[in-house]
Protein backbone atom coordinates (compact mmCIF):
# COMPACT_ATOMS: atom_id res chain seq x y z
CA UNK A 1 0.00 0.00 0.00
CA UNK A 2 1.32 3.94 -0.76
CA UNK A 3 0.88 5.35 2.54
CA UNK A 4 0.44 8.56 0.73
CA UNK A 5 -2.37 7.76 -1.36
CA UNK A 6 -4.06 5.00 0.88
CA UNK A 7 -3.69 2.82 -2.32
CA UNK A 8 -3.28 -1.02 -2.75
CA UNK A 9 -4.08 -4.24 -5.06
CA UNK A 10 -7.49 -5.62 -4.54
CA UNK A 11 -7.36 -9.17 -5.45
CA UNK A 12 -11.26 -9.86 -7.40
CA UNK A 13 -11.45 -13.55 -5.06
CA UNK A 14 -12.02 -10.96 -1.79
CA UNK A 15 -15.27 -9.72 -3.26
CA UNK A 16 -18.45 -10.71 -1.53
CA UNK A 17 -20.34 -12.01 -4.12
CA UNK A 18 -23.11 -13.38 -1.71
CA UNK A 19 -24.59 -12.19 1.45
CA UNK A 20 -23.13 -14.48 4.99
CA UNK A 21 -26.45 -16.07 4.91
CA UNK A 22 -25.96 -17.43 1.65
CA UNK A 23 -22.60 -18.28 2.96
CA UNK A 24 -24.29 -20.78 5.46
CA UNK A 25 -23.73 -17.40 8.03
CA UNK A 26 -25.81 -15.57 10.33
CA UNK A 27 -25.37 -11.62 9.53
CA UNK A 28 -23.55 -11.71 12.87
CA UNK A 29 -20.79 -14.09 12.16
CA UNK A 30 -19.35 -12.08 9.28
CA UNK A 31 -15.72 -11.28 10.42
CA UNK A 32 -14.64 -7.86 12.90
CA UNK A 33 -11.02 -6.60 11.93
CA UNK A 34 -10.47 -4.23 15.32
CA UNK A 35 -7.68 -1.50 14.37
CA UNK A 36 -5.99 0.39 17.63
CA UNK A 37 -3.93 3.11 16.75
CA UNK A 38 -0.56 1.41 14.98
CA UNK A 39 -0.79 -1.90 16.88
CA UNK A 40 -1.31 -5.18 15.02
CA UNK A 41 -4.73 -5.25 14.90
CA UNK A 42 -7.31 -8.13 15.86
CA UNK A 43 -9.10 -10.77 14.86
CA UNK A 44 -13.27 -11.32 15.68
CA UNK A 45 -16.44 -11.98 14.83
CA UNK A 46 -18.74 -9.46 14.82
CA UNK A 47 -21.13 -11.05 17.79
CA UNK A 48 -17.84 -10.56 19.57
CA UNK A 49 -18.41 -6.34 19.18
CA UNK A 50 -20.42 -5.96 22.90
CA UNK A 51 -17.02 -7.42 24.55
CA UNK A 52 -14.87 -4.89 22.15
CA UNK A 53 -16.78 -2.03 22.97
CA UNK A 54 -16.58 -0.64 26.50
CA UNK A 55 -19.66 0.58 29.00
CA UNK A 56 -21.17 3.73 28.33
CA UNK A 57 -19.88 3.98 24.90
CA UNK A 58 -22.31 5.38 21.85
CA UNK A 59 -22.66 3.49 18.77
CA UNK A 60 -24.30 5.73 16.61
CA UNK A 61 -26.27 4.74 13.47
CA UNK A 62 -28.06 5.22 9.86
CA UNK A 63 -31.49 4.29 9.98
CA UNK A 64 -32.14 5.06 6.29
CA UNK A 65 -33.93 2.52 4.29
CA UNK A 66 -33.08 0.94 0.68
CA UNK A 67 -34.90 1.63 -2.12
CA UNK A 68 -35.15 -0.41 -5.06
CA UNK A 69 -33.57 2.55 -6.87
CA UNK A 70 -32.27 0.37 -10.23
CA UNK A 71 -34.80 1.19 -13.35
CA UNK A 72 -34.23 -0.21 -16.89
CA UNK A 73 -35.11 2.21 -19.69
CA UNK A 74 -34.92 3.37 -23.69
CA UNK A 75 -34.17 5.94 -24.84
CA UNK A 76 -36.86 7.65 -26.43
CA UNK A 77 -35.15 8.63 -30.17
CA UNK A 78 -33.54 4.92 -30.35
CA UNK A 79 -35.05 2.66 -28.19
CA UNK A 80 -31.06 1.88 -27.19
CA UNK A 81 -31.37 0.38 -23.65
CA UNK A 82 -30.00 1.54 -20.22
CA UNK A 83 -29.76 1.10 -16.39
CA UNK A 84 -30.97 3.82 -14.61
CA UNK A 85 -29.42 4.52 -10.73
CA UNK A 86 -31.34 6.50 -8.91
CA UNK A 87 -29.53 8.30 -6.71
CA UNK A 88 -31.94 10.77 -5.00
CA UNK A 89 -34.24 13.32 -4.91
CA UNK A 90 -33.28 16.93 -4.73
CA UNK A 91 -34.95 19.90 -3.36
CA UNK A 92 -36.64 21.20 -6.35
CA UNK A 93 -38.31 17.86 -7.05
CA UNK A 94 -36.36 16.60 -9.93
CA UNK A 95 -33.81 13.13 -9.33
CA UNK A 96 -29.98 12.60 -9.79
CA UNK A 97 -29.37 9.76 -11.80
CA UNK A 98 -26.24 7.69 -13.46
CA UNK A 99 -27.03 6.15 -16.67
CA UNK A 100 -25.24 2.53 -16.66
CA UNK A 101 -24.79 0.33 -19.91
CA UNK A 102 -26.54 -3.43 -19.38
CA UNK A 103 -23.65 -6.04 -19.40
CA UNK A 104 -24.59 -9.80 -18.84
CA UNK A 105 -27.37 -9.21 -16.23
CA UNK A 106 -25.44 -6.64 -14.37
CA UNK A 107 -24.63 -3.41 -15.75
CA UNK A 108 -20.80 -1.20 -16.16
CA UNK A 109 -20.48 2.30 -16.16
CA UNK A 110 -19.78 4.42 -19.27
CA UNK A 111 -16.90 5.96 -20.31
CA UNK A 112 -17.25 10.18 -19.73
CA UNK A 113 -14.60 10.83 -22.57
CA UNK A 114 -13.76 9.77 -25.93
CA UNK A 115 -16.20 7.09 -27.50
CA UNK A 116 -14.62 3.73 -26.97
CA UNK A 117 -16.53 0.44 -28.71
CA UNK A 118 -16.56 -2.49 -25.81
CA UNK A 119 -15.75 -6.23 -27.04
CA UNK A 120 -19.26 -6.78 -28.78
CA UNK A 121 -19.01 -3.62 -30.80
CA UNK A 122 -21.08 -1.29 -28.51
CA UNK A 123 -19.87 2.45 -27.71
CA UNK A 124 -19.19 2.85 -24.09
CA UNK A 125 -19.06 6.77 -24.79
CA UNK A 126 -21.59 7.86 -22.38
CA UNK A 127 -25.02 8.53 -24.03
CA UNK A 128 -26.31 11.10 -22.32
CA UNK A 129 -27.20 15.01 -23.18
CA UNK A 130 -29.24 17.46 -22.25
CA UNK A 131 -33.24 17.28 -23.39
CA UNK A 132 -32.42 13.45 -24.28
CA UNK A 133 -35.70 11.47 -23.14
CA UNK A 134 -35.98 7.93 -21.59
CA UNK A 135 -38.72 5.36 -21.31
CA UNK A 136 -38.84 4.10 -17.56
CA UNK A 137 -41.49 1.56 -16.25
CA UNK A 138 -44.76 3.64 -16.39
CA UNK A 139 -43.19 6.93 -17.33
CA UNK A 140 -40.08 9.10 -18.39
CA UNK A 141 -37.57 11.20 -17.66
CA UNK A 142 -36.07 13.72 -19.43
CA UNK A 143 -32.45 14.54 -19.28
CA UNK A 144 -31.65 18.27 -18.01
CA UNK A 145 -27.99 18.86 -16.91
CA UNK A 146 -24.96 17.26 -15.92
CA UNK A 147 -24.12 17.69 -12.24
CA UNK A 148 -21.16 15.28 -12.14
CA UNK A 149 -19.28 13.63 -15.20
CA UNK A 150 -21.17 10.59 -14.19
CA UNK A 151 -24.68 12.05 -12.56
CA UNK A 152 -27.19 14.01 -14.29
CA UNK A 153 -30.02 15.79 -13.27
CA UNK A 154 -33.67 14.86 -14.76
CA UNK A 155 -37.04 15.89 -14.16
CA UNK A 156 -39.12 12.85 -13.71
CA UNK A 157 -42.89 12.30 -14.85
CA UNK A 158 -43.85 9.30 -13.30
CA UNK A 159 -46.63 7.87 -10.99
CA UNK A 160 -46.57 8.49 -8.07
CA UNK A 161 -44.42 10.42 -5.43
CA UNK A 162 -40.12 9.31 -5.68
CA UNK A 163 -40.31 6.79 -2.71
CA UNK A 164 -43.62 5.33 -4.01
CA UNK A 165 -42.76 5.05 -7.60
CA UNK A 166 -39.04 3.60 -7.00
CA UNK A 167 -40.77 0.97 -4.36
CA UNK A 168 -43.51 -0.59 -7.04
CA UNK A 169 -41.22 -0.44 -10.16
CA UNK A 170 -38.00 -0.50 -9.32
CA UNK A 171 -35.28 -3.06 -8.10
CA UNK A 172 -32.39 -3.05 -6.16
CA UNK A 173 -28.94 -1.42 -7.38
CA UNK A 174 -26.32 -4.03 -7.67
CA UNK A 175 -22.33 -4.41 -8.90
CA UNK A 176 -20.81 -6.96 -11.38
CA UNK A 177 -18.97 -8.29 -8.39
CA UNK A 178 -22.38 -10.01 -6.84
CA UNK A 179 -23.07 -12.94 -8.19
CA UNK A 180 -26.93 -12.61 -8.96
CA UNK A 181 -29.94 -10.10 -8.16
CA UNK A 182 -30.91 -10.36 -4.01
CA UNK A 183 -34.33 -9.22 -2.92
CA UNK A 184 -34.63 -5.59 -1.24
CA UNK A 185 -34.86 -7.21 2.30
CA UNK A 186 -31.08 -8.31 1.75
CA UNK A 187 -29.97 -4.57 1.70
CA UNK A 188 -32.08 -3.73 4.94
CA UNK A 189 -30.11 -3.50 8.26
CA UNK A 190 -32.12 -3.74 11.60
CA UNK A 191 -31.91 -0.12 12.00
CA UNK A 192 -33.96 0.52 8.40
CA UNK A 193 -37.13 2.75 8.75
CA UNK A 194 -36.70 5.84 7.30
CA UNK A 195 -36.97 5.32 3.15
CA UNK A 196 -34.50 7.31 0.82
CA UNK A 197 -31.39 5.30 -0.05
CA UNK A 198 -29.98 4.33 -2.91
CA UNK A 199 -27.94 2.30 -1.84
CA UNK A 200 -27.45 0.60 1.55
CA UNK A 201 -26.08 1.77 4.86
CA UNK A 202 -23.99 -1.34 4.80
CA UNK A 203 -22.13 -1.17 7.97
CA UNK A 204 -25.15 -1.82 9.93
CA UNK A 205 -25.73 -4.85 8.00
CA UNK A 206 -24.46 -7.89 10.81
CA UNK A 207 -26.18 -6.02 13.62
CA UNK A 208 -28.95 -8.78 14.40
CA UNK A 209 -31.78 -8.21 17.61
CA UNK A 210 -29.27 -10.75 19.71
CA UNK A 211 -26.15 -8.19 19.41
CA UNK A 212 -28.26 -5.22 20.65
CA UNK A 213 -29.41 -7.19 23.38
CA UNK A 214 -25.62 -7.81 24.09
CA UNK A 215 -24.77 -4.57 23.94
CA UNK A 216 -27.51 -3.01 26.04
CA UNK A 217 -26.45 -5.57 28.91
CA UNK A 218 -22.79 -4.50 28.33
CA UNK A 219 -24.25 -0.68 28.98
CA UNK A 220 -23.05 0.05 25.40
CA UNK A 221 -25.83 2.57 24.06
CA UNK A 222 -27.44 3.38 20.74
CA UNK A 223 -28.91 6.17 18.71
CA UNK A 224 -29.77 6.82 15.26
CA UNK A 225 -29.71 9.85 12.42
CA UNK A 226 -30.52 9.56 9.00
CA UNK A 227 -28.58 10.03 6.12
CA UNK A 228 -29.69 8.92 2.75
CA UNK A 229 -27.33 7.68 0.95
CA UNK A 230 -26.73 8.46 -3.31
CA UNK A 231 -25.22 6.32 -5.71
CA UNK A 232 -21.34 5.36 -5.40
CA UNK A 233 -20.20 3.64 -8.51
CA UNK A 234 -17.39 1.44 -7.48
CA UNK A 235 -15.36 2.92 -10.66
CA UNK A 236 -16.19 6.58 -10.26
CA UNK A 237 -13.35 7.05 -6.98
CA UNK A 238 -15.14 10.67 -6.93
CA UNK A 239 -15.62 12.66 -3.75
CA UNK A 240 -19.13 12.63 -2.04
CA UNK A 241 -21.65 14.81 -3.35
CA UNK A 242 -24.49 16.46 -1.28
CA UNK A 243 -26.57 14.29 0.67
CA UNK A 244 -29.71 14.85 2.70
CA UNK A 245 -29.28 14.25 6.22
CA UNK A 246 -30.84 14.63 9.76
CA UNK A 247 -29.74 14.51 13.14
CA UNK A 248 -32.40 14.37 16.11
CA UNK A 249 -32.21 16.56 19.03
CA UNK A 250 -31.99 13.59 20.80
CA UNK A 251 -29.17 11.69 19.34
CA UNK A 252 -27.32 14.69 19.62
CA UNK A 253 -28.03 15.69 23.08
CA UNK A 254 -26.77 11.84 24.35
CA UNK A 255 -23.58 12.31 21.89
CA UNK A 256 -22.90 15.38 23.84
CA UNK A 257 -23.36 13.54 27.40
CA UNK A 258 -21.29 10.44 26.49
CA UNK A 259 -18.15 12.78 25.31
CA UNK A 260 -19.02 14.75 28.67
CA UNK A 261 -18.52 11.26 30.68
CA UNK A 262 -15.49 10.24 28.71
CA UNK A 263 -17.42 7.90 26.46
CA UNK A 264 -16.65 7.19 22.82
CA UNK A 265 -18.80 8.26 20.36
CA UNK A 266 -18.73 5.68 17.65
CA UNK A 267 -20.14 5.73 14.07
CA UNK A 268 -21.87 3.14 12.54
CA UNK A 269 -20.79 3.90 8.66
CA UNK A 270 -19.06 6.58 6.41
CA UNK A 271 -22.32 8.04 6.23
CA UNK A 272 -22.95 8.72 9.76
CA UNK A 273 -19.97 10.63 10.45
CA UNK A 274 -20.58 12.63 7.96
CA UNK A 275 -24.14 13.43 9.52
CA UNK A 276 -22.66 14.04 12.72
CA UNK A 277 -20.27 16.19 11.47
CA UNK A 278 -22.07 18.24 10.02
CA UNK A 279 -24.49 18.68 12.83
CA UNK A 280 -21.56 20.52 15.01
CA UNK A 281 -21.91 24.04 15.92
CA UNK A 282 -19.52 25.79 17.76
CA UNK A 283 -17.49 22.71 18.93
CA UNK A 284 -21.06 21.16 19.87
CA UNK A 285 -23.61 18.63 18.30
CA UNK A 286 -26.95 20.17 17.57
CA UNK A 287 -30.11 18.68 16.09
CA UNK A 288 -29.74 19.47 12.53
CA UNK A 289 -31.12 18.93 9.35
CA UNK A 290 -30.82 19.14 5.65
CA UNK A 291 -28.14 18.81 2.83
CA UNK A 292 -24.82 18.40 3.93
CA UNK A 293 -21.75 18.85 1.08
CA UNK A 294 -19.00 18.18 3.97
CA UNK A 295 -15.88 16.44 2.90
CA UNK A 296 -14.14 14.88 5.48
CA UNK A 297 -10.38 14.46 5.10
CA UNK A 298 -7.51 14.01 7.58
CA UNK A 299 -6.60 17.89 6.69
CA UNK A 300 -9.66 18.66 8.29
CA UNK A 301 -10.22 15.95 11.28
CA UNK A 302 -13.25 15.11 13.01
CA UNK A 303 -15.06 16.97 15.95
CA UNK A 304 -17.03 14.48 17.68
CA UNK A 305 -16.89 11.18 16.32
CA UNK A 306 -13.75 9.32 18.61
CA UNK A 307 -14.19 5.56 16.26
CA UNK A 308 -15.62 4.17 13.21
CA UNK A 309 -17.30 0.94 12.41
CA UNK A 310 -17.16 0.28 8.93
CA UNK A 311 -16.81 -2.23 5.37
CA UNK A 312 -13.48 -2.17 3.42
CA UNK A 313 -13.55 0.03 0.75
CA UNK A 314 -12.18 0.33 -3.06
CA UNK A 315 -8.74 1.49 -3.44
CA UNK A 316 -8.07 5.34 -3.82
CA UNK A 317 -11.96 5.13 -2.66
CA UNK A 318 -12.30 8.74 -0.93
CA UNK A 319 -13.77 7.34 2.21
CA UNK A 320 -10.66 6.02 2.44
CA UNK A 321 -9.69 9.68 4.02
CA UNK A 322 -12.66 9.67 5.85
CA UNK A 323 -10.97 6.41 7.56
CA UNK A 324 -8.01 8.83 7.95
CA UNK A 325 -9.33 11.49 9.42
CA UNK A 326 -10.68 9.49 12.33
CA UNK A 327 -7.90 7.13 13.10
CA UNK A 328 -4.99 8.18 11.48
CA UNK A 329 -3.09 6.85 8.50
CA UNK A 330 -1.14 4.52 9.75
CA UNK A 331 -3.90 2.95 11.36
CA UNK A 332 -5.84 2.34 8.28
CA UNK A 333 -2.83 1.54 6.40
CA UNK A 334 -1.96 -1.07 9.31
CA UNK A 335 -5.25 -1.98 9.22
CA UNK A 336 -5.86 -2.52 5.53
CA UNK A 337 -2.81 -4.69 5.40
CA UNK A 338 -4.16 -6.97 7.80
CA UNK A 339 -7.33 -7.51 6.24
CA UNK A 340 -5.84 -8.17 2.49
CA UNK A 341 -3.18 -10.57 3.91
CA UNK A 342 -5.67 -12.67 6.13
CA UNK A 343 -8.06 -12.17 3.28
CA UNK A 344 -10.84 -9.92 4.48
CA UNK A 345 -14.19 -9.46 2.42
CA UNK A 346 -14.84 -6.20 0.89
CA UNK A 347 -18.07 -4.55 -0.41
CA UNK A 348 -21.52 -4.63 1.32
CA UNK A 349 -21.91 -7.99 1.84
CA UNK A 350 -18.57 -8.43 3.51
CA UNK A 351 -16.04 -8.05 6.53
CA UNK A 352 -16.22 -4.90 8.77
CA UNK A 353 -13.44 -2.55 10.47
CA UNK A 354 -13.62 -0.89 13.82
CA UNK A 355 -11.52 1.69 14.38
CA UNK A 356 -10.57 2.81 18.02
CA UNK A 357 -8.48 5.05 19.54
CA UNK A 358 -5.28 4.05 21.23
CA UNK A 359 -7.23 4.55 24.58
CA UNK A 360 -9.53 1.69 24.27
CA UNK A 361 -8.41 -1.15 26.14
CA UNK A 362 -8.98 -4.64 24.69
Amino acid sequence: MIAAELDFELPAELAAREPAEARGLRRDEVRLLVSRGEREPSHHVFRDLPQVLAPGDLLVVNNSATLPAALNARFDDDGRPVVVHVSSELADGSWLVELRRPVAGSTAAFSTGSARPSSNGSETETPARAGRRLRVPGGSLTLLRAYTPRLWVVSADVPGAYAEYLEHRGRPIRYDYTDRDWPLSTYQNVFASVPGSAEMPSAGRPFTGEVLAALAARGVLVAPITLHTGVASPEAGEPPYPERFAVPAGTARLVEYVRAGGGRVVAVGTTVVRALESSVQDGHTRGAAGWTDLVIGPERGVQVVDGLLTGFHEPRASHLRMLAAVGGEPMVRIGYEAALRERYLWHEFGDVHLLLPETYNL
